[in-house]
């Protein structure tokens, strides 16, 4: 078995695969004081509870945003699976030619997303990534990552207007059942989701027509955790993937084996 992790700011999402098949996936907060015992602990018991053992694990492939977790997961991996893993970077390869001025600033989830989502979706496409930031990245019809749009996730800005201001409450990140807000929360939930929306066409719109030069149709995939809440007041949005990062990952381990 194939163990895929995927690091992000907010959260570690993780999974099992036998062969091509996703046997189960978890999520887990990124706490970056944890030592590599702790973390280790965390996936045993996890296994266990799913009957799962850690030396099902024959192989480990890890991407990551978060460089002070690298050498703790990466040691964790070793003490507790007994396995050195591949990890997505310089080196690597991904099958995937990088158009950025500098190919090493792109986050490796978004190399990742772009290995999956070209591989499963062809090209040209675009992905958009609801984490703890959004990102939008744009795959060429012949598999080029040729670079994309970095904004505030949806959690950063409503934290920061609670933060910021000083009457307006902490609020669930919800849609609204009308975009005028009757109420305080409402108006703020109407704000956050219905403006996101908005900022995700509008980008996503912008992107398409750079990329349609040839009046090629482009398709657009959502993935990561807000990706069913505002990917489906989308116009644009064709797909919503939550997997397609590990997928990606299960791709890049099979063409480093």
């Amino acid at each position: 078995m194939l163990l895929v992790i995927d690091v992000g700011n907010t959260n570690i999402v993780f999974g099992i695969y036998k062969d091509k098949e996703l046997v189960d996936n978890w999520r887990i907060a990124s706490e970056k004081n944890r030592t590599s015992d702790e973390y280790g602990l965390l996936f045993e018991q996890i296994f266990t509870h799913y009957g799962l053992e850690l030396n099902d694990v024959s192989s480990i492939i890890i991407s990551s945003v978060v460089p002070s977790l690298m050498h703790t997961l990466s040691s964790m991996c070793i003490r507790y699976f007994d396995i050195n893993p591949i990890v997505v970077g310089p080196g690597v390869k991904t099958g995937m030619d990088i158009k950025y001025d500098n190919p090493k600033e792109v986050g490796a989830d978004r190399i990742v997303n772009g290995v999956g989502g070209y591989e499963k979706y062809g090209g040209p496409l675009i992905i958009v990534d609801f984490g703890t930031a959004i990102t939008f990245d744009a795959i060429s019809k012949e598999g080029d990552y040729l670079g994309g749009v970095i904004t505030p996730g949806i959690s950063i800005s409503s934290e920061a207007l609670f933060l910021r201001t000083a009457k307006l409450p902490k609020v669930e990140i919800a849609k609204p059942d009308k975009i005028i807000g009757k109420n305080t929360v409402n108006s703020i939930q109407a704000g956050l989701v219905y403006g996101y929306i908005g900022l995700v066409d509008y980008i996503v719109e912008n992107m398409m027509n750079e990329m349609s030069t040839n009046g090629e149709t482009v398709k657009v995939i959502a993935t990561g955790g807000f990706s069913t809440l505002i990917g489906s007041g989308s116009k644009y949005i064709q797909n919503i993937d939550k997997m397609l990062t590990l997928e990606g990952l299960r791709i890049i381990h099979e063409r480093n084996r």
